[in-house]
């Protein structure tokens, strides 16, 4: 196989036909090509069981598929490899015993045990079930799934002991189901016949011990842990919402000629999915029910009630629990202490509980309380343990996403780190003396790898580069992985030994010379303040030419939580292309993260609390307002074009600012929430039947009639997420408003991500051609 040197590796760029072929002038058509002309960035980091090797797919060739390549830690080289040898290398997802003298992991199903001492593997189980791995004991026998029951299996002796015996389904005797009728014909039939009647046994053995079955009714297994003292089992049992009703999406252009319905998504609203949790007592051999009676906040109604006074005293004279959805178990090594966490399925409130084993009672260690949502970077997730009396977890307490740990033997919750700054994922050491962890300090555009004790103390941080450094560190924690990326180059490799005081460097190059020959910009990374004396991030792509109109554009990104305005390369990339290309026509482009956006904080993400096209509408009018003080724009020529949650804000623009943005393209966008899922929404606007204001007031098709500028909508006639109904209820209201100051483009291939290379060219000449028309008239 033919080793490349690194130094040489760095010209292993993009075929030879595309060495002379210059980008400049841009075009629509040159940007919305299929991406592969730009260059593929290398992807899935994955580090050998040894630390010698790290994989990752990269496509420097253009080829039709990625390869696999590796990288030799001791050569500092890579070569092209293959995916059975990567296998080979790559380590398990091994789970360890208490001891570090056993590994174990699950493959195809099957369970294999490894020495680490001796260094032998042995295959445990070849069977037809599968088996899904759990972990050890204290004592060292290993427990696994098998067809929705647990077994433990003593590894001295090789006995297998059946943990558990759930059963699908009621009891005997129990919700049959039957009518009286039925039971009593039943139960007729069993006297009359013989061959209904149990058979007499065949000799006088007595029966061997039998786990009494634990019958399930119609849950459904979903999640369970057991206690490293092999006295307790949790699981956890979800029932299925009932009497939903499901989305439908035509799909018009199929193989078969026929149109073909999909059947989707339910929307806000629906009936949701119930969770119950159990503490099975093996030694006993029953089963309680871990219960949200009585844990604090439990019977707290949400705050937007206050607007519906007689459903609020409804509420408060039923006096019910809220309905929570339950994590699983997780204990400390010794079995002594169990820990697990409730979520109330209003959103509003996240509780980390501690477990008595021997009862299921329960105590409040920690409550998250948000009068609109719960959510940030590593909130709601089961907890990690230090040590057999310590475990850690985010909250967002201080306004920020931040790392806790609490000390169940003093009952004691720390702050580790805080600041105006999010923790954004966190990783414990091997030797659980430090933990490792990314967040934004610097700059909320800026991500950076840190170490820190795990008492707390100063954060060393160990990535020096300005940009995006996303981390995959090696099994020894030897060497960092660094997927990095400024603002106008996109991903590569870099490999920097774990060491804050030595560089990086760059093992990739895939960009290719035609994406190299334009001058990609570096845009204005900017702050103002809004109308309401907050602190909004902003990249400005300034023109060198402005047109004498002295026109711009405002670009809005999706997905509301979501950060665009950063140091690295734009998941945008097409319409940071785009924004280049308007920019060299004369316009001045902002790019704002708006109030919702993530990398800033609670008050921010929560800013639009049951107003969508609120505070995250006028932040784009003050960004505008901004460039018409810093940039010289005219206020009489502004634009505004995004997709999905862009999209949205485009069309409130156009509806409820109608004097401050002549022209917008909304790109598959949401016209009215309440016909939107239920995950996203709930959190933001509640449901339409409980919170009917904040739905009208965030819906741009109850705004309609306020269009007054020049409106474009392009969408996606299979678009499963905004589905293609929400832009022809929009259009129906157009209709009947008596507008005629609109277009709308379909494209009747293409879900909510556009995938086809003519459809991204045809949506963005529209776009171009209407900001051309509109703007500099």
């Amino acid at each position: 196989m033919r080793k490349i040197n690194l130094y040489l590796s760095l010209f292993f760029i993009a075929p030879i036909s595309q060495v002379y072929a210059q980008l400049a002038p841009l075009t629509v058509e040159k940007i919305m090509r299929d991406p592969k002309w730009m260059g593929t960035a290398p992807s899935n980091y994955r580090w050998s069981a040894d630390s010698r090797y790290l994989y990752f797919d990269w496509n420097p060739n253009n080829k039709n598929e990625s390869e696999v390549f590796r990288w030799d830690v001791k050569k500092q080289q890579y070569e092209p490899s293959t995916d059975s040898i990567a296998e080979r290398d790559i380590a398990p997802n091994y789970v360890l015993s208490q001891d570090a003298s056993l590994k174990a992991y699950e493959k195809n199903g099957d369970l294999y045990l490894v020495k680490p001492k001796s260094k032998s593997e042995i295959q445990l189980t070849e069977t037809l079930e599968r088996e899904s791995l759990l972990g050890f004991l204290a004592n060292n026998d290993l427990v696994f799934v098998r067809n929705e029951n647990l077994y433990a299996l003593n590894l001295s002796t090789m006995q297998l002991k059946q943990l558990s015996n759930f059963v699908k389904g009621q009891a005997p005797g129990k919700g049959s189901g039957l009518s009286e009728q039925d039971n009593w014909l039943k139960k007729d039939q069993e006297e009359l016949f013989d061959v209904f009647k149990d058979k007499p046994k065949e000799n006088n053995r007595k029966p061997t011990k039998t786990l009494k079955p634990q019958y399930i009714g119609d849950g459904i297994l979903a999640g369970w842990s057991v206690n490293p003292n092999g006295k307790q089992i949790n699981y956890r049992l979800v029932y299925p919402a009932k009497g939903n009703r499901n989305t439908i999406v035509p799909d018009f252009i199929t193989r078969s000629g026929y149109v073909e319905d999909l059947n989707m998504r339910t929307k806000v609203g629906n009936a949701l999915t119930q969770y119950r949790s159990f503490l099975y007592q093996l030694d006993r051999d029953t089963v309680l029910e871990i219960k949200s009676a009585g844990i604090s906040g439990i019977k707290d109604l949400p705050a937007y009630l206050s607007d519906y006074p007689e459903r609020l005293a409804k509420l408060q004279e039923s006096n019910k629990d809220r309905a929570v959805n339950w994590g699983v178990t997780s204990w400390s090594l010794d079995g002594k202490y169990g820990v697990i966490t409730a979520k109330s399925q209003d959103n509003k409130d996240f509780w980390i509980l501690q477990v008595d084993p021997s009862n299921g009672k329960l105590t409040v260690l920690d409550r998250q309380h948000d009068d609109a949502w719960i959510s940030g970077p590593g909130i709601g997730r089961d907890v990690r343990w230090i040590n057999g009396h310590t475990f850690y977890f985010q909250s967002e307490a201080s306004g920020y996403s931040h790392l806790y740990t609490y000390d169940l033997l003093n009952n004691e919750k720390k702050q580790l780190t805080s600041g105006n700054w999010e923790v954004q994922s966190v990783q414990l050491s091997k030797d659980k003396k430090s933990f490792y962890l990314s967040g934004n300090k610097e700059h909320p555009g800026i991500t950076h790898f840190y170490t820190l004790n795990v008492v707390g103390g100063e954060l060393t941080q160990i990535t020096q580069m300005k940009g995006g450094n996303e981390v995959t560190l090696s099994p020894d924690e030897k060497w960092l992985a660094i997927n990095y990326s400024s603002m106008n180059k996109p991903w590569e490799l870099y490999m920097q030994p774990n060491n804050p005081k030595v560089a990086a460097k760059q093992v990739t190059k895939s960009t290719s010379a035609e994406f190299d020959s334009y001058a990609w910009r570096e845009p204005d990374m900017v702050k103002f303040k809004n109308r309401h004396g907050d602190d909004v991030y902003a990249r400005v792509y300034p023109t060198k030419n402005p047109h004498p109109n002295k026109p711009a554009v405002v670009f809005v990104h999706g997905a509301g939580y979501l950060q665009n305005v950063h140091f690295w390369w734009s998941q945008y990339f097409r319409e940071y292309m785009f924004n280049n290309m308007l920019a060299d026509h004369g316009y001045t482009v902002i790019d704002i993260d708006y109030t919702a956006s993530s990398g800033y904080g609670r008050n921010h993400r929560t800013g639009i609390y049951r107003h969508m096209g609120g505070k995250d509408l006028t932040d784009q009018v003050d960004g505008v307002n901004y460039l018409v003080e810093n940039y010289g724009v005219n206020p009489a020529n502004v634009g505004i074009y995004g997709g999905s949650y862009g999209g949205f804000i485009t069309l409130m623009a156009l509806f409820t600012e109608a004097d401050k943005f002549k022209s917008g393209a909304a790109l598959r966008s949401v016209t009215d929430w309440a016909h939107y899922n239920h995950g996203y929404t709930a959190n933001i606007l509640n449901t339409p039947v409980e919170d009917p204001i904040a739905f009208k007031r965030s819906s741009p098709i109850y705004f309609a009639e306020g269009l007054k500028g020049n409106l474009l909508m392009l969408h996606g006639m299979v678009d499963v997420n905004v589905q293609f109904q929400d832009i022809v209820r929009l259009n129906q209201r157009l209709i009947e408003l008596g507008k005629d100051n609109w277009d709308l483009a379909v494209y009747p291939v293409e879900d909510h991500g556009f995938v086809t290379a003519s459809s991204w060219t045809d949506e963005y000449k529209r776009i171009f051609k209407l900001f051309e028309r509109t703007l500099k008239d």
